[in-house]
């Protein structure tokens, strides 16, 4: 087997280390051939000294990670990539519980796909109980990791990587100079750049277990570093669009301006729509357009989108078995409501401070994940 090397980069995480570590010593690999460096940020003292109590396993190393802009999780993965000492590296959070076969597996995928260069695991939320938030965004995280990122490998267009999870062959990241450490959606600028040079991306059915968010204001930070995150990695591929079409070709160009383009209007349109459609209604006006082209052409949209938004995150649940949370994604459209707010603050943020990076608090998981069929 390869020496492989796992990344972990932590902030303000002493409470999460023990559970960190537990999981990745549940990694079935040679002990020998593994490295797992923690990259702590220096004004994170709880963390490093969480972390140094683990120090006598050979496999973990600490790198602490000097306090200087931009404080970004990217910033400290490229501060780490030179101690790296693998043939392949992954990138964890400090939340993840990745299957213990998941590095075998991988190496295997890697000598058999020997033209790909990453490969990005699936993300599955393990705490989509019932409850409105975490539900709607292990139905999110199903559709993208379980149906449309595998559809993009298979097409061979331009991915947008998950934030962890992603596995990837040390030369050919060293080679492309890592990450970019202002982009608060590194993962998805990465993808871009991968594409734009022809080099190919895989997914692996392997799954990474993590708790999504549960009350409305930590996921709402996330959610707007993340479309904060799409608007950064948008305007800078285009910034010269000659050369992004000479890199992708017309068809995955026009492709990946879609996906971005939709990731960002999408909610926004659907907010603008349900908030006019309430003003009409308060203002008694509510029947008034209802023969009206555009209006009807408008509601077909809605419910067209909204139809293909629910079937997709509900086909990502059945390949991940979680089926006991389909019914929650009939909700879908009010969760909208929510991703278009985040969005207004995004292009916000993306004005005042588009370097900030929302630090999303994790608390140690109380249950075990659950085997998948």
């Amino acid at each position: 087997m390869p020496i492989y090397t796992v990344m972990v980069p932590l902030r303000d995480e002493a409470g999460m280390v023990d559970q960190l570590c537990a999981n990745l010593l549940r990694l079935d690999y040679p002990r020998e051939k593994l490295q797992i460096m923690f990259l702590v940020e220096s004004r994170s003292p709880e963390t490093v000294d969480a972390v140094r109590k683990y120090l006598g396993d050979a496999r973990f190393s600490l790198i602490v990670v000097p306090d200087a802009a931009p404080r970004t999780k990217p910033k400290a993965l490229d501060f780490g990539l030179p101690f790296c000492t693998g043939e392949y590296v992954v990138v964890y959070d400090a939340e993840d519980r990745p299957d213990p076969d998941q590095l075998r597996r991988v190496v295997a995928q890697f000598r058999r796909q020997t033209d790909v260069v990453c490969i990005q695991a699936r993300l599955v939320i393990s705490n989509g109980n019932g409850r409105f938030l975490p539900s709607l965004f292990a139905g999110d995280y199903a559709g993208l990791f379980a149906v449309l990122l595998p559809a993009f490998a298979k097409w061979n267009m331009v991915m947008p990587l998950g934030g962890t999870s992603n596995h990837f062959r040390m030369n050919v990241l060293r080679e492309i100079g890592g990450w970019d450490p202002y982009n608060v959606t590194e993962d998805a600028d990465l993808g871009v750049r991968l594409a734009r040079r022809g080099l190919l991306t895989a997914t692996s059915n392997s799954r990474t277990f993590e708790d999504a968010p549960t009350s409305f204001r930590p996921w709402l930070g996330q959610r707007t570093r993340w479309l904060k995150g799409w608007i950064q990695t948008f305007v800078v591929h285009n910034r010269r669009p000659n050369l992004l079409l000479r890199d992708l070709g017309l068809v995955r160009m026009l492709i990946f301006e879609a996906v971005l383009l939709g990731m960002l209007i999408s909610p926004l349109l659907h907010l603008t729509f349900v908030l006019v459609v309430f003003a009409l209604v308060i203002s008694g006006q509510g029947a008034a357009p209802l023969g009206e082209g555009w209006f009807f052409a408008c509601v077909v949209v809605l419910v067209l989108g909204q139809a293909v938004a629910v079937g997709t995150n509900i086909l990502g649940l059945w390949r991940t078995g979680q089926m006991q949370l389909m019914l929650p994604q009939l909700l879908l459209p009010f969760y909208w409501l929510l991703v278009g707010l985040a969005t207004i603050f995004a292009f916000l943020e993306f004005a005042q401070k588009p370097f900030h990076w929302f630090k999303t608090p994790h608390l140690a998981s109380k249950r075990r994940a659950k085997r998948s069929r």
